[in-house]
């Protein structure tokens, strides 16, 4: 697994965890995690996944976020009682319940040992009942401490993935494309796109081509449809609220600039208005119908090769190569900067950042947090763990436990 460099920006939903990352424009993206869930209350129908009995003072309770891995959570509960004796009662909400399913668990008597928290806002609200991790292999093997969540001299949260995102493209189109002897622009690879204006150029210009590339629009469709507007109402809103907030010279910190933040100015609206507007006039299908468009509709057009560019993460492989007759290579899915015409933009790079933390109920007994937080050492420590990790769950794992691993995530 490549490690991360620092290289963009990023205030992960909620959390508003920022980073100013600069250097690297594009980059490859490999297997990882479905996307789309966020950690907010939302009322629903279904009911948590409960897939396993309780009993014993050891044992561990973990509350799963993510419905698309509860699988892969139960293989992973099924091995670590083989080898450990110790059994793991894995309970997934349903999409979109997290945070009303953990407050309804929380409260039995048999309550979840290990939860998840969505940053430092998330951590306001379970502060309760999270544990200081501080003083565990977990927390020390954290690559980058200052995204641990924490209070004083206390860390509560321990973030389990890295993720970012950026304009995904198809290389084998992108170079169709600078071949052509009557392009209206005068560079030849994308490597040389490191602005608003060059993408731009590029892009209307590829689409007044988009009969000679054999595609229906540049970009996929921008996904409208109610439960589908996350990666415009967060992962794109997250570029003009970070240089919003990095503006604010009182901090030295995003985040925290983000948090002490009363009102929101939106003073980089137009940037956002640049790329969103971008994104639907050159797109597969017309603005009118982007509402009745999902994210499998996009990731689909992508996978069949109708599109150039789509705005998603590292997690998108699994959606590309899972669609019936994907004709796009792993070796040809690359990486682009969101550009949106902010002063700087060229030392910008990919999105990276992480918005969802293991916590330790501080509520149960000592023996069962003891019991948690071994379980989640094994998890990213041993050989059997992470594998798991990283070629089953997908995840980009920011722990030095993996530095030397060489698993399939990369970004």
């Amino acid at each position: 697994m490549k490690k991360f460099k620092k290289l963009a920006a990023l205030a992960m939903s909620a959390a508003m965890i920022a980073t100013l990352l600069t250097g690297c424009g594009e980059g490859k993206v490999e297997e990882s995690s479905n996307k789309g869930d966020t950690n907010t209350a939302e009322s629903g129908t279904e009911e948590a996944k409960d897939t396993s009995d309780t009993s014993g003072s050891g044992e561990i309770y973990f509350l799963n976020f993510k419905p698309e891995i509860a699988d892969i959570y139960d293989e992973i509960a099924t091995r670590y009682e083989a080898e450990t004796g110790v059994k793991v009662k894995v309970v997934t909400a349903a999409s979109g319940t997290y945070e009303t399913t953990l407050k309804s668990e929380i409260a039995k008597t048999d309550a979840p040992t290990i939860f998840q928290i969505n940053g430092p806002v998330g951590y306001q609200s379970w502060k309760d009942y999270c544990l200081d991790i501080s003083d565990t292999d977990l927390y020390k093997s954290l690559s980058d401490k200052s995204l641990a969540v924490t209070e004083g001299e206390g860390v509560y949260g321990v973030p389990y993935a890295v993720e970012g995102y950026g304009i995904i493209y198809n290389d084998e189109i992108m170079q169709k494309y600078f071949a052509l002897a009557d392009k209206a622009v005068s560079i030849s690879s994308t490597t040389e796109i490191k602005s608003f204006d060059t993408l731009k150029s590029v892009v209307e210009d590829m689409q007044k081509h988009a009969a000679d590339l054999g595609i229906d629009g540049v970009f996929a469709n921008t996904s409208l449809a109610e439960g589908n507007q996350w990666r415009w109402q967060t992962h794109l809103a997250n570029l003009p609220l970070y240089y919003e907030f990095a503006d604010n010279k009182s901090f030295d910190n995003t985040i925290l600039a983000g948090l002490a933040a009363d009102e929101i100015e939106f003073k980089y609206a137009d940037n956002y208005k640049n790329i969103f507007d971008l994104y639907t006039n050159n797109s597969t299908v017309a603005p009118t119908l982007l509402g009745g468009k999902t994210v499998d509709d996009s990731m689909a057009e992508f996978a069949l090769g109708k599109c150039a560019m789509v705005q998603n993460g590292n997690w998108a492989w699994s959606q590309i190569n899972g669609v019936d007759g994907n004709v796009v290579k792993a070796e040809n899915i690359k990486y682009l900067p969101i550009y949106t015409g902010v002063t700087g933009e060229e030392n910008q790079g990919l999105c990276v950042g992480t918005e969802n933390y293991f916590a330790i109920n501080s509520q149960v007994s000592t023996e069962k947090q003891q019991a948690s937080i071994d379980f989640l050492n094994w998890l990213f420590s041993s050989s059997v763990g992470k594998d798991f990790v990283s070629n089953k769950l997908g995840f980009i794992a920011p722990f030095t436990t993996f530095s030397d691993y060489a698993g399939t995530n990369e970004i």
